[in-house]
Formats: C-alpha cells, structure tokens, sequence
C-alpha cells in the first residue's frame, strides 16, 4: 500500500472516529449554546468600558439600584453571539468581595442555553454534580426565566437558562442599557470553546465529570509530549457535547523544569478555573488589527515562525507577510486550517486571556501551534518572574 493511500486512510478514519464521538455523546442534557458568560470584577463599570473599547462590545443590559437590586451591579455586554456579564458587589462583603480576594477577576459563571432547565438540573444533580442553584422562575412584565445551577470545577458554575417564554432584553430585573458610546464591533461572532485549567491529577476527575454528569465526549487529547517546551509542560483533553457547540478544553500540569503557564494560573487565581476564552471570527487580520489599534496586547511570535510556515501547513488563502505582520498562528487538520492568535492576560494577575480564532474547516485545536504559543507564553512568565 503507498503512503499516500494510507495517509488518506488514517485521515477518513480520525475524521469518522470524530463523528462517531460526537454522536456518542449522549444528549439526555441537550444545550442549545453559550447563553452568557459572567464575570466577578472588582469594578463593573470600568470594566464595561474596557471590553466595550478595546473588543468592540456593545451596550445591552444592566442591573443596579436603579432597577431594585440592591446587593450588586451588573453590566451585560454583546457582540455577535457572545454576551459577557460584569458582576461588582454593592456590599463590603458578601460572596462576590470574597471571590475577588480569593481569585481575581475572573470566570464565575459559564451559562448554558437550554430548552428545560429544570430537567437539566435533575439530570446532572441525579448523575452526581453538587447544586448551586435550584430551578429558580424570574419574571417581570416580558415574561419569565427559569434558572438552575450546578458546580463545575473550583469555583466556577453553570447555569442551566431556559428563556423560551422571554421576550425582555436579558433577564428578569435588567433594563436596556442606553449608552450613548458604543464603538463599532470588531467582528466577534461567538464563542468557540472555553478553556479550564485544574490542579495536579484532576484532568481525568473532571472529564469524567463531563461525561457522566453533562453528557459529554472526549473528542482529542493531548499529552506532554504534545504540549512541552524545553521548561514546561501541560497535559489536555477536549470535552463536547453532543451538537458540538459547547467544547471544554481541560488542562492540568505536567513535570517540566520550571513552572508551567498552568502552574502559574493556579498558584494566583488559587483554584480551578477558567483560563481562556476562544472567540470566533471570519477575518482574523481584520478583527485583531482593530482590536491591537485599540490597545488590546498579544503575544509576540517570532518572525522564524514564519520561514517555513507553507511547508508545514500547506497552501493557504492568507498572505504570510500580513501574518507575520499580525502574529497570526496557523495550523492544518485533516477537515482544512485554523487561524489564531492569543491575548496576554486581561486582568491584572496572569490568570484570564482571551484567543481568537478564524476556522477554515479545521475542526481542532491548533495542535501544531503548540511549542510556538508556549514559547511565548513562557517569555511574559520569564518578564513576570514566574517562570
């Protein structure tokens, strides 16, 4: 048999094997997407005008004193698909402060779309996950909201939203944001996978805990010999569920000679938690050339990246010049390429980044980008003291 043959043997079969993983993942918890992802910030309002400047986020919602709440204040801001939420405490103390000392500003709540909250509820609680919110009915004058909750990994949650008999701006207790400064988007279209960072060992905990709990299959995984540079190295495995809209990277350290990125993350957000979030676009040149303008920083990629860049992933569209320009990474699997690129941390601990990300039929995760983006991961801890 040639090589050629089997080559395109083994890629039908990853191709099929990925299909049929999919199709494996059992959809007793149909979700229907990423409904919002919220924050816990030390000041909404200043972070608010951050990702609104510097992301192109647009105004949607809010809640405060002035629609009766009286604990805390919460900005909600949209672009393309993606709805990020911006929690501050009203109080001196109280759970929000306490997470905020603990963490940071970070990721507390993933939420998840879906047609009967109440049911995902039983269904995950019954299968094992520790509630954090029962099925909870929010109405106002737009109908009403059916709320429930579980506990993933650290501190993070998921909330289960069924908002079918909805017809206000966001929630229940919000009002439509009227701001007059609401810069142009940079053409962010949805969330593509968010990424979780676990302790020592736990990377299996919590990949079965998203099989057996939320229906989930592994669908790639990599070791450390994937995911290492000279000094530091990672372990990950890819959840998704059973439409594969929501995808859950899940990293744990591995032994290297000096501290990992994902060391680094647990030793200052001090748990579990999310690391990154993947936001799509479909000009990537475009998208982190405005968002670079407005002062957004990323990773700097060495220009040696690129010399041979065609002879490892092979023709593509894109001129490697304006890549090389941009920083822009490029990776090649067996269904076509993938484009992106990685912010530095958002926040002012190296914990959160976001990536940015343009699919041009590749279905995975930039595998051969891998050494590449650590490299420089490891050149901000090296600036950092860290590494």
């Amino acid at each position: 048999m040639s090589t050629e043959i089997k080559n395109l043997e083994d890629l039908q079969k990853t191709s099929f094997e990925l299909k049929k993983l999919f199709k494996e993942a059992e959809d007793f918890l149909p979700l229907l997407g990423t409904d919002y992802v919220e924050l816990y910030v030390g000041n909404a309002k200043q972070s608010a005008h951050y990702y609104k400047t510097a992301f192109g986020f647009q105004s949607e919602a809010y809640a405060g004193l002035e629609t009766g709440m009286q604990d805390k204040v919460s900005y909600v801001l949209r672009q393309g698909k993606i709805r990020l939420v911006l929690t501050t405490s009203l109080e001196k103390d109280g759970e929000i402060n306490r997470h905020i000392n603990e963490h940071g500003d970070g990721v507390k709540v993933v939420a998840l779309w879906v047609e009967d909250a109440t049911k995902a509820f039983e269904e995950t609680t019954k299968r094992g996950a520790k509630p954090f919110m029962n099925p909870t009915k929010e109405e106002d004058e737009h109908g009403h909201v059916i709320r429930s909750g579980i506990y993933t990994y650290g501190e993070t949650v998921h909330i289960f939203v069924e908002r079918k008999n909805y017809r206000g701006v966001f929630l229940p207790g919000f009002k439509k944001w009227q701001s007059h400064y609401n810069p142009t988007h940079v053409g962010l279209k949805y969330i593509d996978h968010m990424v979780g960072n676990v302790g020592w060992n736990e990377m299996n905990t919590w990949c079965k805990f998203y099989a057996e709990v939320m229906g989930f299959a592994q669908i790639i995984s990599f070791d450390d010999k994937d995911i290492s540079t000279e000094y530091t190295a990672l372990m990950s495995k890819v959840m998704s569920n059973g439409n594969g809209r929501i995808k859950f990277p899940i990293n744990e350290p591995a032994e290297g000679a000096k501290k990992s990125q994902i060391e680094e993350y647990l030793d200052f957000y001090n748990s579990a938690g999310v690391q990154h979030i993947a936001v799509a676009t479909d000009d990537i040149i475009a998208t982190v050339s405005q968002m670079r303008d407005r002062g957004v920083e990323f990773l700097y990629v060495p220009e040696t990246y690129y010399d041979d860049l065609l002879e490892r992933v092979g023709q593509i569209e894109e001129d490697v010049e304006v890549l090389k320009e941009h920083g822009v990474l490029v990776d090649r699997d067996e269904e076509g390429y993938l484009l992106q690129l990685f912010t530095k941390p958002v926040v002012d601990r190296p914990t959160m980044f976001f990536e940015v990300i343009q699919r041009k039929g590749a279905q995975s995760f930039g595998k051969g980008n891998f050494k590449a983006l650590f490299e420089a991961i490891e050149r901000e801890q090296s600036n950092r003291g860290t590494l």
